[in-house]
C-alpha cells in the first residue's frame, strides 16, 4: 500500500485525475488518500482542527486510515509506504520518525523537516510587524517563541535516529515555498545517524515542478525505489 497524503495542509484530494495515485496504482498499489483534519472542504470546524497538529492528531489520522485498512484485510501491514510532497512530505518524515514502526519505506518530497527553521523563514519570531501568510503559518504550525520545545518535538530533523525505514528525499533546488535546505538538514541528519536514505536534487525547478521532464524523472525514481524496498508483487 501507499500511504499518500496531500499537501497544504489546508487542501484536499478530490476524484480528478492525479499524477501519483495514478501512477501507484497503475503499478499494482493499494493507495490511500486520508482527508485528515486540517483538510478544507468540510467545514470549519474539521478545518480548524488541523491547527497546530503537525505531528500530532493530523499524524493520527494518517495512522488510524493504515489501521482501518489493515483491519478490514486489504492491507499487509508489513508492506506499507508512505510519500508525499509539500505537507504531505512532512508528513512522510513524520511518519519515518515519529512512527517508524508502520513504514517499510518512506517518500518525502518538498517537506519541511525543521518547523522551527520554517517558521523563522516565515519572519515569525522577530520584531518585525507580521505579514500575512507570517500569521497563517503560526495558526497553523505554531509559535517558535512560546512552543519551542513542542515544535522540535514533531520536527522530523531531530528524531533521525528513530528512522527504520529507507528514505527517498526529492526537492526542487529553486524552491521558494519550501527551501531545499528542509531537505538537506534532513539528510545530513539520516547521515549522521547512519540511515539508509537517497536525495535526488532537481535542478532548475521549484516548489511546483513546472517541466514534464522533471515529473517523468520523478515518477521513474520513485518507481525504482519502491521497487527496491516494497515490491507490489513480492509476498513478504
Amino acid at each position: 500500500m501507499i500511504l499518500l497524503p496531500h499537501g497544504g495542509p489546508r487542501a484536499r484530494d478530490t476524484y480528478s485525475g492525479e499524477l501519483w495515485r495514478q501512477a501507484f496504482a497503475s503499478l499494482g498499489y493499494v493507495v490511500l488518500q486520508p482527508q485528515y483534519r486540517g483538510s478544507e472542504g468540510f467545514g470549519l470546524a474539521w478545518r480548524d482542527a488541523g491547527n497546530r497538529q503537525w505531528g500530532r492528531r493530523m499524524q493520527d489520522d494518517l495512522s488510524d486510515g493504515v489501521a482501518y485498512l489493515v483491519h478490514q484485510g486489504i492491507v499487509d501491514p508489513k508492506r506499507v509506504c508512505i510519500v508525499g510532497w509539500s505537507y504531505g512530505g512532512y508528513a512522510a518524515m513524520a511518519g519515518a520518525t515519529l512512527t517508524p514502526e508502520l513504514y517499510r519505506c518512506v517518500i518525502a518530497g518538498a517537506g519541511v523537516s525543521d518547523l522551527l527553521q520554517s517558521l523563522r523563514d516565515s519572519g515569525s519570531g522577530s520584531s518585525q510587524a507580521k505579514a500575512g501568510i507570517t500569521e497563517w503559518w503560526e495558526e497553523s504550525i505554531g509559535d517558535p517563541m512560546t512552543m519551542k520545545k513542542e515544535l522540535e518535538a514533531v520536527s522530523p530533523v531531530f528524531h533521525a535516529d528513530k528512522v527504520r525505514a529507507p528514505v527517498l528525499l526529492i526537492h526542487g533546488e529553486q524552491d521558494t515555498t519550501v527551501p531545499i535546505q528542509q531537505s538537506i538538514v534532513f539528510a545530513k541528519a539520516l547521515k549522521a545517524a547512519g540511515k539508509t536514505f537517497e536525495f535526488l536534487r532537481l535542478p532548475h525547478e521549484n516548489h511546483h515542478l513546472e517541466k514534464g521532464e522533471t515529473r517523468v524523472k520523478q515518477l521513474k525514481k520513485m518507481e525504482e525505489f519502491l521497487e527496491k524496498y516494497n515490491p507490489p508483487d513480492s509476498e513478504s
